[in-house]
């Protein structure tokens, strides 16, 4: 049979919301999934821009319905974050008039996320369930969330971590340090719990990315370093601990953003041990027991514990978590897991006949 995937074009930005995506479709080709783009040809939001942008999709789906072959393979990556005119109805034809087999990897659930669950979400979700014949999920958590969702959990394949794919040489032992890093959006309204990372009295914070509030430059403990392209903040991150965390407080993720660590692989996670760096991350989070299995980084119920810990910790044991980061981190780099995920899929397909 026959692989393609369908690849979204959307631009770049100095941000990971596009880099997951990127990843899993460079891994997918690498596997044999032949790329067929939709693509987003303008991002303005006038009337003129959004009937251009319709009419692109609606080509490229009709496109895309002419050279996928019948009985081929075609993996999704979901959520479609827009609208696109003929998308459901091109997939829902591809099914029923060219018997093609569709594998589904979820990035994100947004009726877990919630904050911005709506009608659409609900529509795209359920087409979703509708189409696909295997799913590929975050982890174990989110597969029995499916299972309860009604799919059928040996067609379910889960993929542990998200890989973040890096062409540069591996990392460097990273220095030890008492001290967190936060990479990513800083806005302290959106993570209240970063604004409250200047209360750590043992515990030196790093924070890059976007949005950082100024008045965080008041707290002695706290450097901002910038913001970097995806590519090029590994090389920044160079000692102590990459902090997994999100929500409200520094006392166990609260929230809606924090709850959904129960559920989802955050790709700071994979950002992280990709550039060498051992973690901290909330024992509730759905990728605690990754992090405990692999002894790269520390559990802690909230981060008053490990500034406590942190004190304590020696060069000695820091230095055997972060040997352990380096076994991890070659893996992720080359995109082992989600080639992985692929061909369990690809298995349970062939057994369905």
């Amino acid at each position: 049979m026959k692989k393609y995937q369908i690849v979204e074009h959307a631009g770049k930005f100095n941000h990971a919301g596009t880099k997951a995506t990127a990843d899993i479709a460079a891994v997918a080709e690498n596997r044999g999934f032949s790329p067929v783009p939709v693509r987003m040809n303008t991002t303005a939001d006038t009337k003129p821009a959004k009937l251009a942008r319709q009419v692109g999709y609606q080509r490229d789906w009709s496109a895309a319905y002419k050279e996928i072959e019948d009985g081929s393979i075609v993996l999704l990556q979901h959520p479609f974050h827009h609208v696109q005119l003929t998308r459901e109805k091109t997939l829902r034809k591809l099914k029923v008039s060219k018997n093609v087999h569709f594998i589904s990897l979820v990035h994100d659930v947004e009726q877990l996320r919630a904050f911005r669950y709506n009608d659409y979400y609900k529509q795209e979700f359920e087409t979703m369930m509708d189409l696909a014949e295997v799913l590929i999920v975050h982890n174990e958590v989110m597969k029995e969330y499916f299972v309860q969702q009604g799919f059928k959990k040996e067609n379910i394949v889960s993929l542990e971590i998200f890989d973040y794919l890096q062409d540069s040489a591996a990392p460097q032992k990273p220095d030890f340090q008492r001290s967190v890093t936060v990479a990513g959006n800083l806005d302290t309204v959106k993570c209240a719990y970063i604004g409250q990372l200047g209360q750590l009295k043992n515990v030196k914070v790093n924070l890059f990315g976007p949005n950082f509030d100024e008045s965080m430059s008041r707290f002695e403990n706290v450097s901002y370093h910038g913001s970097f392209p995806v590519d090029e903040i590994p090389n920044h991150l160079t000692e102590g601990f990459g902090l997994v965390w999100d929500g409200d407080s520094l006392d166990g993720c609260q929230g809606l953003s924090g709850q959904y660590l129960r559920y989802n692989n955050p790709h700071k996670l994979s950002l992280y041990l990709s550039s060498g760096l051992p973690v901290v991350i909330w024992t509730g989070a759905a990728e605690a027991p990754f992090v405990r299995e692999n002894k790269v980084g520390v559990c802690v119920d909230s981060l008053y514990e490990f500034d406590e810990r942190a004190a304590e910790m020696t060069e000695k044991e820091y230095d055997a978590i972060a040997e352990n980061v380096r076994n991890i981190s070659e893996k992720l780099r080359k995109g082992e897991y989600a080639s992985a995920a692929l061909d369990k899929a690809l298995g349970i397909l062939e057994e369905n006949g």
